[in-house]
């Protein structure tokens, strides 16, 4: 496999900011390497992508495009991108550093999950599915390689948004990598139709499966096979997963339509599952290298291991403690460790060193208002630094802090929070005369809310859009009013009953109108008479609209047809067919005939008037 040494890259400063230490996993679309943020002074995860996905423009307007997509999720369970870029031709990714390994690494260390351990981890994965699909995103790789843990066994997803630009890429991935890939497809990936959030719900429970048993259901040695049997049969949940089986078997469904609709669903089964479980123990996590955790971040170690080969991209992030006052707590950490080292080897006592103060835990106010992280913050003894960013989350929620929860600092130390200013402006996707039903479609695609808001334009046709409000830029996801035109301002119509057809035309046309003729049957109106328009007189229409004329014909009248000398019903057939009822006069005689009718034949009467008939 391609990138399995990456000693070519290493000590290579990336942008002039990401200088890469070591490489610590590799797969089908490049390494990940652990670097040093030298502008921040932090460590952090740096995927480097195949040389060959450079030579792709197309591949890298989506990367870029997904990248920055990605760099807008803010989620505990979403591992955290922080930049990306290419620097000489090398397209590369900065993500957050953790030290906890991954799934993958659990499983091909030969451990195993607990029904509870597995419950709790996919809640989790659940939890950051549902946040990512709220906002449009589907994973399309979820995969054991792609769970990664922080150091304490908080799980992150990694590569959102990665899977898409790659599934368009013009080049092809080595072998291994694309069976890799395979292994984890939902039935719907295999046929190439359009995917949504469902095939990530059936991936996870495939991942719940081989967390629990190390087997993973339909594995094929081939990818053709792999995916063909996934097709026919639903996944069959072995009884080691106990409550978590009916999960994974409702998940695992060959048809969308017969899973979870959401991750929410899901996530609530798996918790429900949870609470019939014992309390899941800590996880045995893999963890990184010793030698990773080189306490000088600036040196190229000596060795540099490839701690992940099993799957195509996977992507594991080691993370040493992060924090935004790096200086400070690594000299703090220094005297701590030497305090301690005296005291096991001299048996000095750590009281006996001064200025230390005491140790507290960040608490976490991710997802939280700004004011409860304040006072969160604050009752545990230390400070609040805020800045403030763009973000999907609501304006004032939490997205980020430095140091991560669960950190020791010390008492009087500093928290730096990201807090959300909403959503970053876009372009609003409409043009002035688009019709509305585009207009709709295309800002919902957008990200937008729609409302729409009529009112007349001598310009534009009905329907179309005369502008939008705001106009420009909005943020993702706030509403956008359509200002649409009901056509130009109606106008009077004049009223022309009981004028000539002829003089009735041209008065509707002098207003403005286009005159259409109707005739009616009247009994007040002469024939040749208007009775009136459609619509009526004295009414509104916009210019340049149909009026109907409406003509009278006179009454609506017929004759009496001659039925003298037939029978019952030739006579009433005759009268019918005339447009008349019939009605008898007296006892009739079977086989008897007319003799005589009133009205008389010859007279004339209005349609459906009723003749007697005479035998």
């Amino acid at each position: 496999m391609a990138f399995v040494g990456g000693g070519d890259l290493v000590g290579r400063v990336l942008a002039g900011r990401y200088r890469l230490l070591t490489p610590i996993g590799t797969g089908g679309s490049g390494r990940v390497f652990l670097a040093d943020d030298v502008t921040l002074k932090r460590r952090v995860a740096v995927k480097v992508l195949h040389p060959a996905l450079a030579d792709d423009p197309g591949f890298l307007r989506r990367f870029q495009n997904e990248a920055r997509l990605a760099a807008a999720l803010h989620h505990p369970n979403v591992m955290a991108v922080h930049d990306w870029g290419e620097d000489g031709g090398v397209p590369f990714m900065v993500m957050e550093a953790l030290t906890g390994g991954s799934l993958r690494g659990i499983l091909d260390a030969g451990g195993r999950l607990t029904p509870a351990q597995a419950a709790h981890v996919g809640a989790q994965v659940a939890s950051a599915l549902e946040y990512a699909h709220g906002r449009g995103f589907v994973h399309r790789d979820i995969k054991p390689a792609n769970l990664l843990f922080d150091e304490h066994g908080i799980v992150r997803v990694a590569d959102f948004g990665l899977a898409r630009a790659l599934a368009e890429a013009s080049w092809t991935e080595p072998s291994g990598s694309v069976l890799g890939t395979a292994r984890y497809a939902s039935p719907e990936q295999a046929s190439g139709v359009a995917l949504d959030g469902r095939a990530d719900l059936y991936a996870l429970a495939l991942c719940l499966v081989e967390a629990v048993t190390g087997v993973l259901p339909f594995a094929s040695d081939t990818a053709l096979g792999t995916l063909a049997a996934r097709t026919l049969t639903p996944i069959e949940a072995p009884g080691d997963l106990g409550p978590l089986a009916a999960v994974v078997e409702r998940a695992g469904q060959v048809h969308p339509e017969d899973r979870y609709p959401d991750a929410a669903t899901m996530r609530g089964a798996i918790e429900d599952a949870g609470r019939r479980l014992p309390p899941p123990g800590p996880l045995g996590l893999a963890g990184l290298d010793a030698s990773i955790a080189d306490p000088n971040p600036t040196q190229i170690p000596a060795t540099r291991p490839v701690l992940f080969d099993q799957e195509a991209d996977a992507a594991p992030a080691p993370r040493p403690a992060p924090a935004p006052r790096r200086r400070f707590r690594i000299s703090a950490s220094m005297v701590v460790g030497a305090a301690i080292a005296a005291a096991l080897i001299g048996g000095v006592a750590l009281i006996g060193i001064p200025n230390l103060g005491a140790q507290v835990t960040v608490p976490n106010t991710v997802g939280g208002t700004v004011a409860s992280a304040r006072d969160a913050i604050a009752r545990a003894g230390l400070l609040v630094r805020e800045d403030e960013r763009f973000s999907d989350d609501p304006a004032g929620t939490v997205v980020a802090q430095d140091p991560a929860p669960g950190h020791e600092v010390r008492e009087g130390g500093e928290v730096e929070l990201v807090v959300s200013r909403g959503a970053a402006p876009i372009a609003i996707p409409v043009e002035a005369g688009e019709s509305l039903a585009d207009a709709q479609a295309a800002l919902t695609e957008a990200g937008f809310t729609v409302e729409v808001q009529r009112r007349y334009d001598e310009e534009r046709p009905r329907d179309t859009v005369i502008t939008t409000r705001p106009a420009g830029r909005a943020p993702r996801y706030s509403t956008v009013t359509l200002v649409v035109s009901d056509g130009r301002r109606p106008i009077p119509i004049p009223d022309v009953a009981g004028q000539s057809y002829d003089a009735a035309v041209a008065e509707i046309t002098n207003a403005g109108f286009a005159p259409v003729r109707g005739d009616a049957f009247s009994d007040t109106v002469p024939s040749g008479t208007v009775i009136g328009t459609d619509p009526k007189g004295d009414g509104t229409a916009q210019p340049g609209a149909q009026v109907r004329i409406i003509v009278s014909r006179g009454p609506d009248v017929v004759t009496v047809p001659a039925v003298r000398g037939l029978s019952l019903d030739a006579a009433s057939a005759a009268l019918q067919a005339g447009g008349l009822n019939s009605a008898v006069s007296g006892a009739y005689r079977p086989g008897a005939t007319v003799r005589a009718t009133d009205p008389p034949a010859g007279t004339t009467v209005k349609r459906n008037a009723t003749v007697t008939l005479f035998f």
